[in-house]
């Protein structure tokens, strides 16, 4: 097993008291940013001509959120984005990362007729980002909310024909909202998708009946539909627009947990079972090796008319990182999921004495670890090139409303974070990666999918019980104060 203190001396990542990082240590045209998505904030469920998506019906299905909850109000982003975007600039941010609900433009997510209500919304919310605070909008095409007529008409993402009726609608995307809108990524962490949706089944739609091959195929069908929507960019708009278009995988850095090759070979494994899943394919029209060697037949297999739309089909990488694990092999796994079993590692959250990998937060798997930041930066710049976005990085307190609300807001825990996990990525761009962006996760506590409002990641607090009222955090303020700092040194140097 890995000593804690050898590993921290060896890696150059000794933990210190106090993080020091600056603004200064970023080129001065790095993008910081907040990120949201539709169905956790928006909320406005029933309003403007939106369809349902799987996340409503989910949600409103018995034993399937921990505290009985629903996106239905959400915290009402539909009705306060002026506010929501006020509070972004105020704390200066110059990006905001959310999404478009897919059923908010087309009902029924086929395609037929657009939602003129919709249309006008992302509008609106795009010329406020624009107009009012010069806040340039990154936005994500599809974060989970499928439009619940494509899951109960055809199977959702296990039908190859969702690949056209994402294609209209990322089409009817960038020709209402392209000329604005010059980052684009298509989807938002497929393999949460493929794996939660359709193997473990505690997100929506809730599938665990076919383990073995609903997840490779709706990870599949993404991966296609990705293509596809890069396809029409660069045809139809790239040139005119000039914007760049890019995916979001996920992924926590998998560290071996001893110098035993099994271990390190597990490591490895684990990375490629993570990202390489969905970016491989995009470099070399191929899964990676590995999975093809455990997955066999049941992983879907590209055609050589695939293979064209799949290779070079992003502009820039996307990267949501919370966490890191130790990783072990294992001979035998006895879980459920399909997708853990075939990778034959445990996942391991102590070093050898004994001590926790890192503070941990709220949620069972998010544990405070920065060093991780920096080697997942690493592993993708030297294995798949291209410029990255940290698009989201953050982590939950529990919510407990037994507290003043003078301590709910005074989160020292985010604030070492922050600091921890910025100036990670600052020693990456010192190490060579093209990192051009970094985006917290999330502007306000939210709707956290099966944890309902159970979970805090906000860097602003939402008074659930008293109107919805926004109250920015210490973590809020530290941001806050770090990109001042930086715009007044660089304002006395100009």
């Amino acid at each position: 097993m890995v000593k804690k203190e050898e590993f921290l001396r060896e890696n150059g990542s000794e933990e210190k008291e106090e993080q020091v990082v600056s603004r200064t240590d970023f080129p001065s045209d790095f993008i910081f940013g907040v990120a949201t998505s539709a169905y956790q904030i928006e909320g406005a469920s029933n309003e403007g001509g939106r369809g349902p998506s799987i996340w409503d019906a989910f949600s409103h299905t018995e034993g399937k959120i921990l505290d009985k909850s629903n996106g239905d109000v959400a915290v009402d982003h539909y009705h306060r984005y002026l506010e929501d975007i006020d509070l972004i600039a105020k704390l200066g941010f110059s990006a905001y990362r959310f999404s478009i609900s897919w059923s908010r433009i087309f009902p029924d997510g086929l395609g037929t007729k657009v939602n003129e209500e919709g249309i006008t919304f992302y509008n609106n919310v795009i010329n406020a980002l624009l107009d009012r605070a010069g806040i340039q909008p990154y936005v994500t095409l599809y974060h989970w909310d499928l439009p619940l007529h494509l899951d109960e008409s055809m199977g959702g993402w296990l039908n190859k024909k969702i690949i056209e009726y994402f294609a209209v609608y990322a089409d009817t995307c960038f020709a209402s909202f392209g000329d604005r809108v010059k980052n684009w990524i298509t989807l938002n962490e497929p393999l949460q998708t493929a794996v939660n949706g359709y193997d473990i089944g505690i997100f929506a739609p809730g599938r665990n009946e076919n383990r073995t091959v609903e997840p490779y195929l709706a990870a599949h069908h993404q991966i296609l539909a990705h293509a596809t929507a890069a396809s029409i960019y660069r045809s139809k708009y790239k040139d005119k627009q000039g914007g760049q278009l890019g995916l979001v995988v996920d992924c926590e850095w998998a560290e071996a947990n001893s110098d035993k090759i099994e271990d390190k070979t597990a490591a490895a494994r684990r990375l490629d079972f993570q990202i390489g899943w969905f970016l491989h394919p995009l470099y070399y029209g191929e899964y990676p090796e590995v999975m093809r060697e455990r997955v066999g037949d049941k992983l879907p297999k590209f055609s050589e008319e695939d293979k064209k739309i799949l290779l070079n089909s992003l502009d820039f990488i996307g990267l949501n990182h919370y966490t890191t694990r130790l990783i072990s092999h294992v001979t035998e796994c006895t879980g459920e999921n399909h997708y853990y079993n075939v990778q034959q590692m445990e996942r391991i959250v102590e070093w050898e004495g004994g001590q926790l990998i890192g503070e941990k937060a709220a949620s069972e798997w998010l544990y405070v670890i920065p060093w991780g930041l920096r080697k997942i930066i690493n592993y993708v710049s030297q294995k798949y090139p291209a410029p990255i976005y940290v698009t989201e990085n953050g982590m939950d307190d529990e919510e407990d409303d037994s507290l003043p609300l003078h301590e709910i807001l005074d989160d020292k825990l985010r604030v070492r974070y922050f600091k921890g996990y910025v100036a990670s990525v600052a020693q990456a761009i010192k190490d060579g990666a093209d990192v051009r962006g970094y985006f917290a996760w999330s502007l306000l506590d939210n709707f956290e999918w099966a944890q309902g409002y159970t979970k805090r990641f906000g860097l602003v607090y939402v008074d659930y019980k008293n109107g919805l009222t926004r109250h920015p955090k210490s973590s809020a303020y530290w941001f806050s104060r770090f990109l001042k700092d930086g715009a007044n040194k660089k304002g006395k140097e100009e």
